[in-house]
Order: structure tokens, then C-alpha cells, then sequence
């Protein structure tokens, strides 16, 4: 992902050539799907959620400061739009990511069980604990990339990955201590 691109994107689309946004929405939709899904837990509101943040980042492509990656501006209007969405809608079942195929049955009930279990716990994290791990385990981007888009500093991104590692294994162990 070249930022530098991203900030030539914007101008164009600020020019008026609309057709400018298309390589970004195409660019950075799926990790900001992804965003959403983890943080809602249902497909339609991911969905939803990531669609209303592409409208909404285009109809204030104007506030966008150039000297900040795209990419961290347009996550903190997802991960806004997510919060917003939990805000408004209740509490909906999690549906788990599509599972690799699988060489038993077994493997492959196990496996999804776990992902729904996962899910499930991540669902029950405070929001500024879920949003460090799923930026990190899930979208796989680095302390620095995180600090950037919560604006916050590394280490405090280190300190609350910590802290939702901690919390989820112990809302994992207590779930399994229940079943």
C-alpha cells in the first residue's frame, strides 16, 4: 500500500475526477471488511458498517490530511462506524469466518467451534482492548501502524495488547471451565 499513491488518489478525486476514489475502496476494502466483521460479529453489519465508512470518508475527503496515511484515517471512520452500529443495533449472534476445508469432519466442527468461541470472547472485550488485537492478529499490522491509526504510542498499543490477551484467555478458560 503506497501512501504517497493514496494521497495523489485524493487530490484527483478533490479535483473532481471521481472515478480516483475507485482504487481505494478497491485497495482497502477487504482489511477494512474484515475490521468490521471482527468488531460486529455479523456479516450484513460489517457490510453495512464498511460501505457507510467508504460514502462517508468520500464526503469529507476534504478533512483528509495528506501528512497521515489514508489508511489510518479511513480505519478510525470504520472502526467509528462500528461503535456507532453497536450503538444502534442489539446483540447479534457472531457467524464465524468461512473455514479452510478441513481433513475430518471432526477437525473441521472443532475448528469452527473454536473460531466461534474466539468471536465470541472478542465480542465481550472492551472496544479499546478488541480494536489493538484485531489490528494486530487478524490484519496483521505492526505496533507502529497501530499506534497510527488509534493515535496512540507504541507502547501504549504494547500495553493494551497485553491487557486484551490477558482479558480474552481468561474469558476463554472461564467459557471452557463452564461447558
Amino acid at each position: 500500500m503506497d501512501s504517497g499513491d493514496d494521497v495523489e488518489l485524493v487530490a484527483r478525486c478533490l479535483r473532481g475526477e471521481v472515478e480516483a476514489f475507485a482504487p481505494l475502496v478497491e485497495r482497502y476494502q477487504r482489511v477494512l471488511y474484515n475490521l468490521a466483521l471482527r468488531m460486529l460479529g455479523d456479516r450484513e453489519d460489517a457490510r453495512d458498517a464498511t460501505q457507510t465508512a467508504f460514502v462517508r470518508a468520500y464526503e469529507k475527503l476534504a478533512s483528509y490530511d495528506p501528512s497521515h496515511r489514508f489508511f489510518s484515517w479511513i480505519y478510525r471512520i470504520v472502526l467509528n462506524e462500528c461503535l456507532n452500529q453497536k450503538q444502534r443495533r442489539p446483540f447479534h449472534e457472531s457467524l464465524s469466518d468461512s473455514l479452510a476445508a478441513s481433513d475430518s469432519p471432526y477437525r473441521e466442527a472443532e475448528a469452527h467451534e473454536t473460531s466461534e468461541r474466539v468471536q465470541a470472547g472478542l465480542l465481550r472485550l472492551p472496544a479499546e482492548l478488541r480494536e489493538v488485537l484485531i489490528l494486530r492478529h487478524f490484519l496483521d499490522l505492526s505496533y507502529g501502524d497501530i499506534g497510527a491509526a488509534l493515535h496512540l504510542q507504541e507502547k501504549t498499543v504494547k500495553s493494551r495488547l497485553y491487557s486484551a490477551r490477558q482479558r480474552l484467555g481468561q474469558i476463554l478458560q472461564a467459557e471452557g471451565a463452564a461447558h
